[in-house]
C-alpha cells in the first residue's frame, strides 16, 4: 500500500492483512531460498536490477513470497514434483536473458 495525500506521494509499505503468522513464515522461507535456490535467486536479481519498476529488496522479497505460495500451492494440488522450468516459465526465462 502506498500513503499518499493530494500532490504529497509518499512511502509504500505492506499492508498488514490477513494471518500475520503465514506471512512471517513465508518471509522466512523465502529468505534462504533467494539465497540457496537458483531460481529464486535469480527472480530476486531480476526484480531488484531491472531497467523499468525496479523493486527495492524487500519489496522483491514480498514479491517472492507470493511466488512462493503459488508453487507449493501447484505441487500440492497436481501432486507434481518440483520443476525448475515450471517455476521461471518461458517469458519469465527470457526477460532474465535480456536483464543480464
Amino acid at each position: 500500500k502506498e500513503n499518499s495525500s493530494g500532490k504529497k506521494k509518499g512511502k509504500s509499505s505492506i499492508t498488514k492483512r490477513g494471518r500475520a503468522r503465514l506471512r512471517a513464515l513465508l518471509f522466512r522461507a523465502v529468505m534462504p531460498m533467494v539465497a540457496k535456490n537458483t531460481e529464486f535467486k535469480a527472480l530476486h536479481q531480476y526484480f531488484t536490477k531491472r531497467s523499468q519498476n525496479p523493486l527495492k529488496k524487500k519489496q522483491s522479497l514480498v514479491a517472492l513470497c507470493g511466488k512462493l505460495i503459488r508453487v507449493l500451492h501447484t505441487l500440492g494440488t497436481k501432486h507434481i514434483p518440483y520443476d525448475a522450468n515450471d517455476v521461471l516459465g518461458p517469458v519469465r526465462q527470457a526477460q532474465i536473458q535480456m536483464a543480464a
